[in-house]
């Protein structure tokens, strides 16, 4: 027997593996398994040059478990080793100056990964003592058996073994007793060798016989040799491409469709990315792509890895430019992940945009669920965002698509304003603001529904690049200042919207932290007696500021809404005769005393121009006061008097309530009065 230390002098080996080389300890059975397959595709080679009468038939990795023995075996027909190449291979862990090395990184041990072949080490995190006993394929070899405690002292010495392979005997210490369960380590295996290229077998198939589960004698192989990616586009089907869905995502609903990668230069890429259909919100689901290195898999966390949007997608990535044993930071830094990351994004932009062409009938069927993904890399990635003005989708209220370029002819003739600027009117729930819908429908204009969570930073963003565009909600003004064609003319005086406003602010409802801003427009007198708009900008900034979780400065301000008086409509003509009617005499009153109050501060002021402060008389000082007090005073009774009209006048009540009721917001006691008040005034 020969014994002998690890090419490594210092202790800090192991307990850098057991600690912190790898993030998950169930990586110790990818880790192993997968330096099985190679062994054994390293034969297949051989044997394919004719360089070895090693059999290659029946290739295969055993995992076995012996909860007695308390060991782990994986066992394969490969390449095997001989005792020079194990001191090779193990013993100097395929690195020189191993000490040096160790001291640099002691601190850092995820740089380690990625560099150096440490994966057989990673046995030793769940081992008390790992056994290695291997024949080699070379012609006369003898079977050694290599032995570790976890200290750098080893053994090695002849053994026997039926055919060349090797078997990897682990002892699993108390502290990793989990992995001395049957369902544990097919859980493991099931999650990174379900589509290794050699197969793996573990235990026996099971059937239901007389009411339970009994086992087979036939081997349970965990993994699918040839998934579906590694095949070429033409030699598969629809239903194949559903059918590998369904084995990467058994309890999702079925995607919209797949892209297809199969790269060769600059770099080698495989790979099936899926569509799922996404509801009205970002969801973006972690774990959905899973990343591969020739079959073997590397990881699901792709955040950073993958452009952002490309998380919403699912599937499969898998290319042996991604080294196998390294840390997330590491592949997010690594130059042909990112070169990997531009290229998937082109490609998923060159497929959609290929749908498109080819059937859009099909590409428009699937824009509802296929909108938030497009929207979200357009937002999130500027060169996806460029791509995808190519097969960006507008949706009108009459269910049309049309791209940027069609709809921007569409409405050019009639929805360009006096600024020369084209106006893009939407609804963000076709139902709530249908009233808004249809008046603007009855001008002649279309309408586009934009209901989606993106939709405020998507519009942003084409203002921004669109400057003579602007995007308008349909109730955030009334339909003449949504597209300004000329000049508003009025017919009612400033001086009769002055006593109005007060009239109608006393009976807008005191609610829900709403301000309510009454303003007068002329609307037709076929127009509604009051519409309520909600200013575009303000509530813009209060949906990014839900969205984004910040913007407070607009977010949690209170809703600020317009309450727009038509002041051609006979009803709002009704109140103003009613007011003069009863207030008449009353206000006549008040505004002869304002006139002559203000017309005698008016002269005030005028006879203080040119003087210095101390030049004028402390008398016109004083009286100047008087006066601004006066004034303030009399216009405030003037307020009182209008707003109490305006509580006691059931027309003005019954066309706030019929204004709030058109936009939903009439509710409880509130509507209840409003139905009792109708009774009264139909009487």
């Amino acid at each position: 027997m020969q014994k002998g230390k690890i090419g490594v002098s210092s202790d800090n080996l192991f307990p850098i593996i057991k600690k912190f080389l790898y993030s998950d300890h169930d990586i110790f059975l990818r880790e192993i398994v997968s330096n099985a397959v190679d062994a054994t595709q390293k034969l297949k080679t051989l044997a394919g040059r004719g360089e070895t009468s090693a059999s290659t038939e029946n290739a295969k990795v055993r995992v076995t478990l012996d909860e007695d023995q308390k060991t782990i075996t994986v066992s394969d027909n490969g390449i095997g080793m001989t005792a020079d190449e194990i001191e090779k291979y193990i013993n100097q862990i395929a690195f020189s100056g191993a000490n040096e090395f160790l001291e640099k990184y002691e601190n850092d041990a995820n740089a380690i990964i990625g560099h150096f072949g440490l994966g057989f080490y990673s046995s030793f995190m769940i081992s008390s003592k790992v056994e290695i006993v291997t024949k080699s394929h070379k012609d006369g070899a003898q079977a050694v058996k290599w032995s570790c405690d976890g200290s750098p002292e080893y053994s090695i010495e002849d053994a026997e073994r039926d055919g060349v392979g090797t078997d990897i005997i682990m002892h699993v210490n108390e502290d990793s007793a989990e992995f001395l369960n049957k369902e544990r380590i097919a859980e493991i295996l099931n999650k990174y060798c379900k589509f290794l290229p050699v197969p793996v077998v573990f235990g026996k198939e099971t059937e239901w016989k007389d009411g339970q589960e009994v086992e087979t004698e036939k081997e349970n192989q965990i993994n699918d040799i040839n998934p579906a990616w590694t095949k070429t586009p033409v030699d598969l089907k629809d239903e194949d491409y559903a059918e590998f869905y369904r084995k990467l995502y058994p309890m999702s609903e079925e995607p919209l469709f797949n892209i297809h990668l199969n790269v060769d230069y600059p770099f080698n890429l495989t790979g099936i990315l899926y569509f799922p259909k996404l509801k009205n919100s970002i969801e973006v689901q972690k774990n959905k792509i899973q990343l591969y290195s020739n079959q073997v898999f590397v990881t699901d966390s792709v955040e950073g890895i993958v452009p952002e949007f490309l998380t919403l997608l699912h599937g499969v990535i898998d290319s042996p430019d991604i080294p196998l044993n390294v840390s997330r930071s590491y592949l997010q830094s690594d130059s042909n992940v990112k070169k990997i990351s531009s290229h998937v994004t082109k490609k998923v932009a060159d497929r959609l945009h290929q749908l498109f062409k080819d059937s859009r009938e099909d590409f428009e069927s699937k824009w509802d669920d296929l909108k938030i993904f497009i929207e979200y890399g357009m937002l999130t990635d500027e060169k996806f965002a460029e791509r995808a003005m190519n097969f960006f989708l507008f949706k009108n209220t009459d269910g049309k698509y049309f791209t940027f370029e069609e709809y921007e002819t569409l409405i050019k003739e009639n929805q360009t304003n006096k600024e020369n600027n084209l106006v893009y009117l939407y609804t963000s729930n076709l139902d709530e603001q249908y009233s808004f819908v249809q008046t603007a429908k009855d001008k002649g204009y279309d309408v586009l529904i934009l209901d989606d969570v993106l939709a405020t930073p998507l519009l942003n963003k084409f203002e921004q690049k669109y400057t003579d565009k602007r995007f308008v909600r349909v109730d955030s003004d009334v339909i003449e200042n949504l597209i300004q064609k000329e000049d508003e003319q009025d017919e009612m005086s400033w001086e009769e919207k002055d006593e109005l406003s007060p009239v109608f602010q006393a009976v807008c409802p005191d609610t829900n932290g709403i301000n309510y801003i009454v303003d007068f427009k002329n609307l037709g007198e076929n127009g509604q007696p009051i519409v309520i708009t909600r200013n575009e900008f303000m509530r813009r900034m209060k949906d990014m500021g839900q969205l984004q979780g910040g913007m407070n400065m607009y977010g949690d301000l209170p809703d600020s809404l317009n309450m727009v008086v038509n002041t051609a409509h006979p009803l709002v003509k009704k109140v103003l005769e009613d007011k003069d009617q009863k207030l008449g005499d009353a206000l006549t009153t008040i505004k002869t005393d304002l006139d002559a109050q203000k017309q005698e501060r008016e002269a005030l002021e005028k006879a203080k121009e040119g003087k210095k402060e101390e030049e004028v008389p402390a008398a016109d000082k004083e009286k100047l006061e008087d006066l601004s007090k006066s004034i303030a005073e009399l216009e405030q009774q003037k307020r009182e008097r209008l707003g109490e009209f305006g509580k006691e006048n059931k027309l003005t009540k019954q066309l706030v309530d019929l204004a709030l009721l058109a936009n939903g917001m009439l509710k409880g006691e509130a509507l209840d009065k409003f139905v009792r008040r109708s009774v009264d005034l139909i009487k």
